[in-house]
């Protein structure tokens, strides 16, 4: 039986730093070559859980709605992290990376081409600023499992919990 060898604590930290990073770089992107507003990501993910009355206009701040976003955005990138982490946990660090960049294109395919149907606002954010936003995640996600499980190991006492160790 094929045992998965993963660290989880590096999915975990990876997701959370490419999470953030795709935020940072929509929120940057969108008002500097799209010429949105910063808030219009964050809203257009607080949507998916508390409905389209919440897209813009008004693409401003508004705390909950960012709030809410941030939590769905970070637990989805957790989540696609440690699957990409599944696929590239035995990868050396050039076939690693290349299939992050082609995980982030393949996640931006299936997020605003897929999920249009249920998610029908996806369909104006069919951007070049969100293909590049979603290659630099799958990029960002693949790069940070690499480094963090790699000082992880490094870094690893007995009795720790490294799936990998445990042979899970």
């Amino acid at each position: 039986m094929h045992r998965l060898n993963i660290d989880l604590k590096a999915a975990l930290g990876s997701g959370l730093l490419a999470g953030i990073v795709f935020l940072a770089l929509e929120m940057i992107m969108v008002p500097v070559f799209g010429g949105g507003s910063p808030w219009g990501p964050p809203r257009m993910m607080a949507a998916i859980l508390l409905g389209k009355g919440v897209l813009p206009p008004p693409a401003t701040f508004d705390p909950a709605i960012v709030m809410v976003a941030m939590a769905l955005h970070l637990v989805l990138s957790v989540v696609y992290a440690g699957i990409f982490a599944l696929v590239i946990s035995r990868l050396n660090k050039g076939a690693a990376l290349a299939l992050g960049a082609a995980g982030g294109l393949l996640l931006y395919l299936v997020n605003f081409y897929g999920f249009t149907t249920v998610f029908p606002w996806f369909v104006m954010a069919r951007t070049p600023i969100t293909i590049f936003t979603h290659i630099v995640f799958g990029l960002v996600a693949a790069w940070g499992y690499l480094a963090l499980a790699n000082r992880h190991h490094h870094h690893a006492t007995p009795g720790s919990a490294n799936l990998s160790e445990q042979g899970v």
